[in-house]
């Protein structure tokens, strides 16, 4: 409900229902789905949006509806996380989401999981359920889980307090934990949605002088995040890579505000081993390390399946926006380093 608030309150194509137009180019680290659900027509997208808005903003009510309405809440909730996952590579987030989810499931609709064998997990707990029901007493352990339970919901119903005076708040905050053990915080996933794809690429040359127009300049590629326009969008969920997702978030942000791409800009110049296992391609393997590495802007679109770009083997188009930072030296960053106390790379 926090990440369905998020929305509605965050920007107006949620409101608007045009959200999804955009969603699956320009998501931290599209997957191949993504790439043919994003020519969905328009009247598929306002649907997606109009169901995203119903499970996270509906769906939640029916926890207190009884047990038939929290099941299928439970039921709800698994399949729209499935749907997330299938159509984007959101790290380990929607696999996360769904284990609360499992809770909405009582006794009675899991026990086909289980055998029926005599002596089994099925039988002890019509057992146990039967002896409460009859007022026997229960073993130690049974009473001692239910204090422990009472005592952790009221804990957890006291800390979430602010989180609900929060959620109530016009002004709601994303992203926040409002204690220090942080077992209690809010999240929202896309309260905004960026319309544009842009895209960071590191380029680095041999050339003594960087502003030479002979210079050849050569790309890195990272292990899943778009670069090379002929690679195939990857399916990595649940695992994360980092350093894409941080890539993501630099490209519609400036160099000044991630100071850390200049960090790494040193490490690649140094060729150190553990920075270059971060990435998918090394273009100065075997050689000598470049000289300068610089950081250029692009905006990325998906190709038309079908279209002229994409029987080329292509699965991105892109057109350049502009230098994203300039040429740096390993020489030249030693201050940058200093300053910062940073460690200064060392080539190996």
């Amino acid at each position: 409900m926090l990440g369905g608030l998020i929305k509605i309150r965050g920007d107006r194509c949620w409101r608007e229902l045009t959200c999804m137009d955009y969603h699956y180019e320009t998501q931290p680290v599209p997957n191949p789905i993504a790439y043919f659900m994003h020519r969905s027509p328009w009247w598929f997208h306002q649907f997606e949006t109009l169901v995203n808005h119903f499970i996270e903003l509906v769906v939640p009510f029916f926890l207190f509806l009884g047990r038939r309405m929290c099941i299928v809440h439970g039921l709800l909730q698994i399949l729209f996380q499935v749907l997330l996952i299938i159509s984007g590579n959101l790290s380990f987030l929607n696999w996360l989401t769904i284990v609360p989810s499992i809770a909405c499931f009582d006794d009675g609709s899991l026990g086909f999981l289980f055998s029926s064998r005599r002596g089994g997990v099925k039988e002890r707990v019509a057992e146990m359920q039967l002896k409460e029901a009859a007022g026997e007493r229960l073993p130690l352990g049974c009473y001692v889980r239910k204090v422990v339970n009472i005592s952790f919901g009221l804990l957890i119903a006291y800390l979430s307090i602010p989180v609900v005076l929060n959620l109530l708040n016009s002004r709601q905050v994303m992203n926040t934990s409002f204690n220090p053990l942080r077992i209690v915080n809010t999240y929202g996933a896309f309260g905004s949605i960026t319309k544009e794809r842009t895209e960071v690429v590191l380029q680095g040359t041999s050339s003594l002088d960087p502003n030479d127009p002979a210079a050849v300049w050569e790309e890195y590629d990272f292990k899943c995040k778009p670069g090379d326009l002929k690679r195939r969008p990857c399916f990595i969920s649940p695992y994360h890579y980092r350093l894409d997702w941080l890539m993501w978030f630099a490209a519609f942000q400036t160099y000044e505000q991630n100071e850390w791409i200049i960090h790494l800009a040193g490490k690649l110049l140094a060729q150190e081993e553990e920075t270059l296992s971060l990435m998918a391609t090394n273009p100065f393997a075997g050689r000598a390390p470049p000289r300068w590495i610089r950081g250029e802007h692009f905006k990325y679109k998906f190709s038309r399946p079908g279209g002229k770009h994409a029987s080329e083997g292509r699965w991105w188009i892109r057109k350049r926006i502009g230098p994203y930072f300039p040429p740096v030296n390993l020489q030249g960053l030693k201050k940058f380093y200093e300053d910062r106390n940073w460690p200064y790379p060392v080539r190996d």
